[in-house]
């Protein structure tokens, strides 16, 4: 498992970053239906930049690895939601982060070659 993930090491990197970026830049996005049009610009390049680091990401590590790791999207949704929207976070979705996150953890940790 550590071996996989110090092959995908800086891919694995790149894609969390890349799930960072989409996902504020998509909350921007959500908050330019209130403060206005530089909100939303703003939520627009920081998705750019994502998707950006996202396509660089797949030099430096298998797609097998790489892709699953983008799931993190919605766990990083809900903690925004949670903390910037103050939205409520029920059990039950916080069941469901644990899982995807486990998942990740397992599919990143399992590239055995």
């Amino acid at each position: 498992m550590i071996e996989s993930f110090q092959k995908n090491k800086k891919g694995i990197l790149m894609m969390i970053v890349s799930s960072i970026c989409a996902c504020v830049g998509q909350l921007l996005w959500k908050l330019s239906a209130v403060e206005g049009i530089m909100m939303m610009l703003a939520g627009f390049v920081l998705y750019g930049i994502g998707a950006l680091v996202m396509i660089a990401a797949y030099r430096f590590g298998k797609l097998s690895v790489l892709q699953p790791i983008l799931s993190l999207n919605y766990v990083l949704s809900i903690v925004l939601a949670a903390l910037v929207l103050k939205e409520e976070v029920t059990i039950i979705k916080c069941i469901g982060v644990l899982v995807l996150i486990a998942g990740v953890v397992l599919i990143a940790g399992g590239d055995e070659e």
